[in-house]
């Protein structure tokens, strides 16, 4: 293999390198993958180890972090392998820059480039999910990065919706993803939108963006009620018995995962806590996924209330220099319980006994950006690679999980308590209440009760449209309607984060007779106030999170004696509150019109997760689901708490279909600015994986998305699919390095969500 990276700018390499630091007892070749994102670079490269400078030293081996050359640029490389000799000859090779202190564990390294290989994307790019907090190699040059918060000032709102302002494509997309709130700078380079330090100036000085000051996101989770999940806590017999299967599971040289199915409300934390408990008894340590970052600080509450500092917190929403410190105690063995979202999974855990995926059901453990992983399999992946336990747990779990792994059923609620009924309702209109529910929240008004009310729809309405031809208000940007966002007077795009002011009027033929269509979460909660006045209404959705944080829209519902919860998915995800008499879901079946083969399935999810916060401990409880069609499926299961019934039925549907478990999806996503330019190499790539023996359907042309016209293939593979993925591996390196596909962009996605 050609190592040519090892000729490139010799002198400049000489030039800039002073005394050596440390040296290695022996010259060795080091294979090292340089973290860069480009596809073209996809394959290691050797340096010649005889010297370190500058920098931490630390002991070389595999998942030393160096810093290499590369070209002209330097960038942080993982060593992945040591040799004595290389295909190139030395004179020919360069030599790293330094060696940093932090390395990451070899488990780590095997890890990632599997991931890498399962998702189809490169090394370098699952190294970067796995590498300290903080570290890149502009970190390394500039000195530690800061964290600023940004946020679009009213200047940049209107730049952003006026098409004559001079803004480059990357300050656009900068504009557009702050466009519905305020974001960390890691959290823009973690969707993939890193920007420079002179971009984010320009954008500044032009009043576009503002820096905010903010403290560090609560860390742990002091003050947060934990109630019977205190160390006193006594089991239930179902507990119990499912502890028996787990604790008997973790003695073996390689569990097999499990599925803890319980119904919300049975205790399902407490059997996590003992769990935990067990392994970390054995000398191994724990990882414990949730799905949401607002969901973490209850989860550590209660693994605090148990293990005391030996838990660490590991996800996004926290300072980089906390989760830096975080990082460290795990990898030197002070903290043994790790607690995080998807991004925990690269924990640097040595001796990993256990892992736990809380609400594995949940969609948010699928990684939206490249490498598009999903969470759940690479954390039964890590578990297999260590011989630890994967120990999945949720009310509604998936079917593919129902057909892969054994379940330990939690059949009962721990406090004896029964689920409330549900009550399915007829309504015409999507996001208005129904006779039935308006005389329910009445009565929470009159009882100074708590409810919980989820719509799963954002802003005030959904589209405007003119009377007089007809048409919706577009996004110019994408293949959808502009959403009324009443509060900040703003229409705005859900895709690209386009917003712009109406005029009044049409833009197709002037009329000023425009209706608004629909009702979102925004335009609900003013229906609610009126009728639960002077009962508070709480809101939380993407809009409100972005500004104040979800964990203090959740305190604050908790802490109050009476009111109503308002929200989207977010209300219906593991939360535990007591005094809830009411739940409602609006427009319940709305989501059953996509063409996506998991529909039914994430409305019965949906519906029945939102049931389970309702009418906890001694409390009585009700449910009211309004859907147009109350006899849909996934609602008929869902009214009757039947998740065996459910998947029984779902299983026959897409087995005899052709959808998972049954088959492996792969969508591969070709995108381009100029029209026709996707299908061109969405046909190209279809041919190549035709002569590689691969059968891809499609292409099937997509909406248009912040600009980029869109076309997907769709592979589907009978598992094990490992010799398709090899197939669309090769087929798309080859492309890559060709430039095979003109302007167009690509993107692999296996076990789409």
């Amino acid at each position: 293999m050609d190592r040519e990276a090892g000729t490139v700018g010799e002198r400049a390499n000489n030039r800039e390198r002073p005394a050596p630091v440390t040296a290695p007892a022996e010259a060795v070749i080091a294979r090292v993958y340089p973290l860069l994102s480009t596809r073209a670079v996809d394959r290691p490269f050797d340096y010649l180890v005889d010297t370190f400078v500058g920098g931490d030293a630390g002991e070389l081996g595999r998942g030393s972090l160096l810093v290499v050359p590369f070209g002209r640029e330097r960038a942080i490389g993982v060593v992945v392998e040591l040799l004595r000799e290389s295909e190139l000859p030395r004179s020919r090779l360069r030599r790293p820059l330094a060696l940093l202190a932090e390395s990451l564990p070899s488990s780590l390294v095997e890890l990632c480039l599997w991931l890498a290989e399962r998702y189809c994307t490169t090394p370098a790019r699952a190294f970067a999910l796995a590498l300290p907090p903080g570290l890149t190699a502009r970190a390394r040059r500039q000195g530690t990065a800061r964290r600023a918060l940004l946020e679009l000032t009213e200047a940049g709102r209107q730049a952003l919706g006026a098409a004559n302002q001079r803004l480059g494509a990357r300050q656009r997309e900068l504009l557009a993803a702050l466009a519905d709130g305020p974001l960390a700078t890691e959290a823009l380079a973690e969707a993939g939108l890193a920007a420079t330090r002179e971009s984010l100036r320009r954008l500044e000085r032009r009043g576009l963006v503002r820096r905010r000051p903010v403290g560090t996101v609560a860390l742990r989770g002091r003050g947060i009620a934990v109630g019977r999940l205190l160390r006193d806590a006594v089991p239930t017999a179902a507990q119990r018995k499912a502890l028996e299967v787990i604790e008997a599971r973790l003695s073996e040289p390689q569990p097999a995962p499990l599925l803890l199915h319980g119904v919300t409300g049975s205790g399902k934390t407490e059997v996590y806590l003992r769990a935990a408990e067990s392994c970390l008894e054995q000398g191994r340590s724990v990882i414990v996924l949730v799905p949401e970052i607002a969901l973490a600080p209850q989860t550590v509450a209660r693994f605090e209330a148990r293990f005391g500092d030996a838990v660490a917190v590991l996800h996004s929403g926290l300072e980089q220099a906390v989760r830096r410190g975080e990082w460290q105690r795990l990898r030197s063995g002070a903290a043994r319980v790790c607690v995080g979202a998807r991004s925990a999974l690269f924990a640097p855990c040595e001796q990993l006994g256990l892992v736990i995926v809380d609400e594995e059901h949940d969609d948010a453990y699928k990684q939206q950006q490249d490498p598009r992983y999903d969470a759940r399999r690479v954390a039964e992946e890590l578990a297999r690679r260590a011989g630890a336990l994967l120990l999945a747990g949720s009310a509604t779990p998936r079917v593919e999980s129902f057909a892969r792994w054994q379940r330990v059923a939690l059949q009962e609620r721990a406090d004896g308590s029964r689920l409330p009924p549900v009550e399915v309702v007829r309504s015409e209109a999507h996001g208005r209440l129904a006779q039935a529910a308006i005389d329910a929240l009445e009565e929470v008004r009159t009882r100074r009760a708590k409810a919980i009310v989820l719509l799963n729809r954002r802003g005030y309405a959904p589209y405007a449209a003119c009377r007089s031809c007809g048409r919706a208000l577009g996004c110019p940007n994408c293949d959808v309607a502009l959403v009324w966002h009443r509060a900040v007077r703003l229409l705005r795009c859900h895709h690209c984060g386009y917003a712009e002011r109406p005029t009044g009027r049409c833009p197709s033929c002037g009329s000023v007779s425009l209706v608004l269509g629909g009702a979102g979460t925004e335009q609900l909660e003013q229906a609610l106030a009126a009728l639960v006045d002077p009962l508070p209404v709480f809101r939380l959705d993407a809009d409100t999170s972005a500004a104040t944080g979800p964990a203090r829209v959740l305190a604050a519902f908790e802490r109050a004696e009476a009111g109503v919860l308002l929200g989207t998915q977010m209300v219906a995800k593991g939360h535990d509150f007591a005094g809830v008499e009411l739940g409602l879901v609006v427009a319940a079946d709305a989501a059953l019109a996509l063409p996506d083969h998991r529909a039914q399935e994430r409305v019965f999810q949906l519906v029945t997760q939102l049931a389970g916060r309702v009418g906890r401990g001694s409390q009585r409880g009700r449910v009211i689901v309004q859907a147009s069609d109350p006899q849909a499926r996934a609602l008929r299961y869902a009214a009757r708490h039947d998740a065996d019934g459910f998947v029984s039925e779902e299983l026959e549907w897409r087995r005899a279909l052709g959808y998972p478990p049954f088959v492996e999806l792969i969508e591969i996503e070709l995108g381009s600015a100029t029209a026709g330019a996707e299908l061109a190499a969405a046909e190209r790539v279809r041919s190549e994986l035709a002569q590689a023996g691969v059968a891809a359907l499609g292409p099937a042309p997509l909406f248009r998305r912040a600009g980029k016209f869109r076309a997907r293939l769709v592979v589907k593979a009978e598992p094990p699919a490992e010799h398709k993925l090899q197939a669309i591996r090769e087929v798309v390196a080859e492309l890559a390095r060709a430039r095979a596909l003109g302007e167009a962009t690509l993107v692999v996605d296996v076990d789409p969500c």
